[in-house]
């Protein structure tokens, strides 16, 4: 009898345990937490965030499971660390599918080595470099954030319209900066300016004097820089101003964080120019702006917008793939992204859920615009100025194209 009484439960506590685990469906984030980005992260991952808490406060994802956001750092520079933790996701953490990586060297390590083999969505926010498309991936690897091919032709018209037609460029040597120098130098030659010198540099050093002795007998007064905000960016600028050999800094989305400011020195950066993806003036937008400063999040923080859009997207894939399986993913993606469909906005998940049920096919446009996936997971955006002004970065409106 006791026997009997233990068994029952033994069986009841497994069964506990099995229902609790069957309540969770899991979606992983990667992101920068230390190295070149780390000031830049915390508001991506929350922009994330906020997308996995509205889905619980308004019900939950398949039936009323909740959804969790497990996450991992790359270290933006170290593909061992990035293949680390995406194995972590794929292979102990079980994930659905993955927000990020967020540095383009972490996605392409964590997706050819864990994600892709484990037939693992993953759709980064902030990944822009032109390699990301060119990755085969079996239609598992999506971007909320447009290429650098986009970015680098919108920074070259940026300055030219500036009257800056002369400048020398130094980029970190990996494939984020190699793709934006390329896509930069093209256009503003394109255009009728001159790339003086174009030099690639090594991240986390702490000396760039050589460097920056090449690219200062070019003749340029102008320095644009390919860089991260926390590392090798950082660096340059100091080292460039302290050397008094550049009267004006240009930078890229890389660059733009407040963190750079404070450390370089406000005077010493005022006037900076960069650009970054930004959202068009869209309803979606103003709602996620309302929602994030709500939830103490700053709207424009870089890529906070895109992170919310990919976790929302994955998101309603699941739900509209019908388990937390990893298999037909993709194609769900595809279609909750898509027109035709009845248009979800952000923050609309108890709308969508019901849709979803009847059958009825949906259109989210999100946060950051549309994201009408192409046959490489790229989408289309838009560019944003932005400027250095008593201390910060602030936007002055999108690049015309």
């Amino acid at each position: 009898m006791k026997k009997s009484i233990l068994s029952m439960a033994i069986a009841a506590s497994a069964l506990s345990l099995a229902g609790t685990a069957q309540a969770e469906v899991k979606v992983g984030f990667l992101g920068g937490f230390t190295g070149g980005i780390e000031s830049l992260t915390p508001p991506i991952f929350e922009g994330a965030r906020l997308a996995v808490q509205q889905v619980n406060e308004q019900g939950g994802i398949l039936g009323g499971q909740t959804l969790v956001m497990p996450s991992g750092d790359t270290t933006c520079a170290d593909a061992s660390a990035a293949s680390n933790a995406a194995d972590r996701m794929v292979n102990t953490e079980n994930v659905t599918a993955i927000v990020g990586a967020l540095c383009t060297g972490a996605t392409i390590a964590a997706a050819n080595n864990a994600a892709i083999p484990g037939g693992v969505v993953m759709v980064s926010p902030a990944s822009t470099a032109p390699a990301v498309s060119e990755l085969d991936d079996n239609d598992l690897v999506f971007r909320t954030v447009p290429s650098d091919a986009f970015q680098g032709e919108m920074l070259a018209k940026l300055v030219l319209d500036r009257g800056i037609d002369f400048v020398a460029v130094t980029y970190v040597n990996n494939d984020y900066g190699r793709g934006l120098s390329e896509a930069f130098s093209e256009a503003f030659e394109a255009g009728g300016g001159t790339v003086a010198e174009n030099l690639a540099h090594e991240d986390n050093r702490a000396d760039y004097r050589s460097e920056l002795g090449s690219l200062s007998a070019s003749g340029a007064d102008t320095l644009v820089v390919l860089a991260y905000a926390d590392t090798s960016g950082q660096t340059v600028l100091r080292q460039a101003y302290e050397s008094g050999m550049f009267t004006q800094y240009v930078g890229a989305d890389g660059m733009v964080g407040d963190s750079l400011v404070q450390a370089v020195g406000a005077d010493v950066l005022e006037g900076m120019i960069a650009t970054r993806p930004g959202s068009p003036d869209l309803p979606g937008t103003e709602i996620f702006n309302a929602a994030a400063e709500a939830a103490g999040i700053d709207p424009s923080a870089v890529f906070a917008a895109q992170a919310y859009d990919a976790a929302f997207l994955v998101a309603l894939a699941i739900e509209q793939n019908g388990s937390a399986e990893r298999e037909g993913l993709s194609a769900a993606l595809r279609s909750v992204s898509s027109a035709p469909g009845e248009i979800i906005l952000p923050g609309e998940w108890e709308k969508a859920v019901e849709l979803i049920a009847q059958g009825v096919e949906i259109n989210y446009e999100g946060a950051s615009g549309s994201h009408e996936f192409d046959e490489n997971g790229d989408v289309p955006g838009v560019v944003v100025e932005m400027v250095v002004e008593d201390g910060r970065f602030v936007s002055k409106g999108f690049v015309e194209p």
